[in-house]
């Protein structure tokens, strides 16, 4: 099927959602959860303003400290609380989202890749589908295009992903581009702004696939650069590709964090009751409506979940 027929089918499906009589039940179960957002990149500026101000007029946006607060405390939140994070730290996160936030009073947290900040290193992810798309091959990736190349890197070991990466730089007949990141001043300026700046680690591996030496050397050393960058140490975690990890919650635990988050598309307590295990909602900026709409009420999760999504 092609692209504009899929996305012209998925636009349908999101609007019939939306007239659903289930999507008033949801929406009415979902007043008593947090939803917590997940988006990465601003990619649709006019798109996202839209679901930003939709938040200020219908929710309850809620910052990470309260959030925080209320997990520690065994204290709800308000009814209808949103809190808005971001993975990765796009640049368009300090180029888009902040001032956008500062103007509807809206708080954030970003999670950023430490070993990215101040560079032009493309995500990793990015990277392989490009190189797969021009000619990069790699014995774990045969046969595979680039969409299906990402998802098995995913669940290589992670020094086999990095062995596979190797093989793809040194196939391609084309590198991938470079790409604009976050500088250090600018993790300064989004702190300023009322964004919260947590870890999302060195590098960004799925951390059920690291071992033990590497999960201390990808949160220790994230939680020293963001702490040298912002004066403080930070308290708040997103686990890459929302891949959680006991060990890596120990190690959390250790270094003092509050908060950590999953990205496993489900609403969370009032009162989250495993505060190293906060689910999100995962949105995109340029989510259409309806879409947004169900997402919020749980209704498109629930409806993932029975489609076998993860």
């Amino acid at each position: 099927m092609p692209t504009t027929d899929r996305a012209a089918r998925r636009r349908g499906i999101d609007a019939l959602l939306r007239r659903s009589p289930l999507q008033p039940v949801f929406r009415a179960r979902a007043a008593r959860r947090l939803a917590v957002l997940a988006y990465h990149g601003v990619d649709d500026p006019t798109a996202f303003r839209a679901q930003m101000e939709r938040l200020a007029r219908t929710a309850r946006p809620v910052g990470l400290d309260e959030v925080t607060r209320a997990a520690e405390h065994r204290r709800p939140l308000p009814a209808r609380s949103v809190l808005v994070t971001f993975d990765d730290g796009d640049h368009t996160v300090h180029g888009v989202a902040m001032p956008l936030l500062a103007r509807l009073g809206i708080p954030a947290a970003a999670y950023v890749i430490t070993d990215l900040i101040d560079g032009d290193q493309p995500y990793w992810w990015t990277e392989a589908a490009h190189l797969v798309a021009h000619g990069g091959r790699a014995e774990t990736l045969r046969g595979l295009g680039p969409a299906a190349a990402v998802r098995r890197l995913k669940h290589l070991a992670d020094a086999e992903r990095q062995r596979s990466l190797a093989e793809l730089r040194a196939t391609a007949k084309q590198q991938a581009p470079r790409r604009r990141q976050l500088t250090g001043g600018e993790l300064r300026e989004l702190a300023d702004s009322g964004i919260a700046i947590g870890n999302h680690t060195a590098s960004h591996p799925c951390l059920d696939h690291c071992t033990d030496p590497d999960i201390d050397a990808q949160l220790v050393g994230a939680h020293d650069k963001l702490t040298g960058w912002l004066g403080r140490p930070p308290t708040s975690f997103a686990y890459p590709n929302g891949n959680h990890d006991p060990r890596a919650e120990r190690v959390l635990r250790t270094l003092g964090y509050r908060t950590g988050f999953l990205f496993d598309h489900r609403h969370a307590e009032l009162v989250p009751a495993q505060r190293l295990r906060i689910s999100r909602l995962r949105v995109n900026s340029h989510t259409g409506r309806d879409r947004f709409d169900t997402i919020l009420s749980g209704l498109h999760p629930a409806v993932h979940r029975l489609r076998g999504g993860r």
